[in-house]
């Protein structure tokens, strides 16, 4: 398969391996008035740079991200907007300079999107799940380097789709004498882990079958192919005028039902949007649904400045974004691929939309969708997190009024790191948080992991076979083959020997396996082995991620 080579990608392609975890502290909590309707809750915004935060989602949501939305940097050279496009925000060039080195300040634009793009990439997919879908947001600058990239990262073959959506409704150069190819499209890349994985579910607009806009008229000529056997290229053509999609009782089918219906059944004719037809000719149950198509139209799903006017009435004109993402294109994306329980990240979090998004398909179908949003920005309070707020609670004054869709979300801000710069641990973010951090990097399964009370004695086992009973206070996890522990104290050095085994609880079942962390270990490899213990050493063995 053909790559992409640019100045850089050597220092960047494992970049995201060496990005310090880092721990997401809770900021605050906001839930909308009591007379809002009921929405999810579980949901978060966090504050800071976005390579960071995606590692620190790691532990708790590798494999469970059902569905990415972002819009990066289109990368058009334009230095204006507040979202920086041009790869020259001050956190991008020293990120940089760190990472890249010198080599960096030789760097075109195109080498320094890519060299971001990248690491993120690569978080994004061990986020995503099994089943789960990305959509990328680009524009004609960038377009041939991303899909070299996510060809890259997905692979080839997981493209689901590319998506154009028509941005403007009309160019801007209309009577200009010197003609320029105006850009009025923008594109969103669709890639998957697993093809066939993905389950497509009915589109939804405004809680409207979303079918395409020639079938939205309430009148409409419906046009008829007749397949002759005279070749191909020889296709006589039939019109029916029709009201809504079949004919009402005081309507009748131009031709006859009985002469249309042959046709239909013996292949004849190809109705566009085949199940309501079918249900019509056959009086048959079936599932009715919306064709998912690669163009989105603007009539459909908004512009980029029906976008903007729609921030205005939630924030007012002072946000200073010249574009935005139209709520009904995401929405349009995330109802065709979400469940009602699913899982949404958005790591380029801009005005919020996608979580405007969210809230409004859970309005729809009463589902319990949960968003993710990181912002890198100093805004991400002021205005991500501000218009979340508002479309929960309400926003608008008189005729231009809106009901609040309510819900509630955590912000948080991207903390400290859990190593220190010297690889010892950075004890100031808490026990429990190390813990955390070394049942993920062991990689225990969750049903196996000790509740959240680490540190008292457990009365209770995770295995549903065994009588309750006590436990050591340092099990990370236990198995029926393997227990993992921790033996860890902020004011002294803990050291494996004889007396510590002594004080060791597993039950009524002794593993066959111990894995156990201390500082020093006083007992020889021989004595290990034959005791089935494994002794790994702190910091030292600590896997980092």
């Amino acid at each position: 398969m053909p790559t992409l080579t640019w100045v850089g990608k050597d220092k960047v392609v494992n970049h995201h391996l060496d990005v310090p975890f880092r721990v997401l502290q809770h900021e605050q909590h906001y839930q909308a008035p009591q007379d809002t309707p009921t929405n999810s809750t579980d949901n978060r915004i966090i504050h800071g740079d976005n390579l960071a935060a995606l590692k620190s989602l790691l532990p708790e949501f590798e494999g469970k991200i059902n569905c990415i939305y972002i819009d990066p940097p289109y990368n058009t050279g334009n230095e204006s907007w507040v979202y920086n496009d041009a790869v020259n925000d001050p956190k991008i060039k020293k990120w940089l300079g760190q990472v890249v080195g010198k080599e960096g300040e030789d760097l075109s634009r195109h080498d320094k999107w890519l060299c971001m793009m990248y690491p993120r990439l690569k978080l994004l997919h061990r986020l995503l799940a099994k089943d789960g879908v990305i959509f990328v947001s680009i524009g004609d600058d960038e377009l041939a380097s991303l899909i070299m990239l996510m060809n890259e990262i997905w692979g080839g073959n997981n493209q689901a789709g590319i998506f154009i959506w028509k941005s403007r409704a009309k160019p801007s150069n209309v009577g200009n004498a010197k003609f320029k190819p105006q850009k009025v499209s923008e594109y969103v890349l669709a890639y998957t882990k697993k093809p066939d994985g993905v389950s497509y579910v009915s589109i939804l607009s405004g809680g409207k079958r979303n079918y395409p806009h020639s079938l939205n008229n309430r009148k409409y000529r419906l046009q008829t192919i007749l397949k002759s056997n005279r070749g191909e290229n020889q296709r006589d053509t039939m019109r029916f005028e029709v009201a809504g999609f079949i004919p009402s009782d005081t309507q009748r089918w131009q031709g006859g039902k009985e002469f249309i219906h042959d046709l239909y059944q013996n292949g004849y004719i190809e109705f566009k949007n085949d199940i309501p037809f079918r249900r019509y000719f056959e009086d048959e149950e079936a599932e009715e649904h919306s064709p998912f198509y690669t163009f989105i139209y603007p009539e459909e799903s908004g512009t980029a400045e029906t976008g903007k006017n729609v921030l205005n009435l939630i924030l007012g004109n002072t946000h200073g974004f010249d574009t935005v993402k139209p709520i009904q294109v995401i929405e349009r994306l995330l109802s065709a691929v979400t469940q009602p329980d699913s899982i949404i990240l958005d790591s380029y979090a801009g005005s919020g939309t996608t979580a405007h998004a969210v809230l409004k398909l859970n309005a729809q179908d009463q589902g319990n969708r949960r968003f993710i949003l990181i912002e890198m920005e100093d805004y991400a309070d002021t205005i991500t997190a501000e218009r979340v707020r508002r479309v929960m609670s309400g926003y608008g004054e008189g005729n231009k009024q809106t009901t609040g869709l309510g819900g509630s979300f955590d912000y948080y801000t991207v903390g400290a790191a859990i190593f220190n710069p010297d690889d010892t641990l950075n004890e100031a973010v808490g026990v429990d948080v190390i813990r955390d951090y070394v049942s993920y990097a062991e990689g225990i399964a969750a049903e196996y992991r000790t509740p959240q009370n680490k540190h008292e004695t457990l009365t209770a086992s995770p295995l549903e076979d065994w009588q309750s009973c006590s436990f050591t206070p340092y099990l990370l996890g236990l198995s029926p083959e393997t227990a993992w522990i921790f033996y860890y104290e902020l004011d002294e050095v803990t050291c494996l020997d004889l007396d510590f085994l002594g004080t060791l609880k597993f039950g009524n079942q002794k593993p066959a396996t111990a894995i156990i962390y201390a500082d020093k270990c006083l007992l020889t490899k021989e004595f290990l082995t034959k005791h089935g213990l494994i002794f790994k050493k702190i910091p030292r063995d600590i896997t980092r991620f």
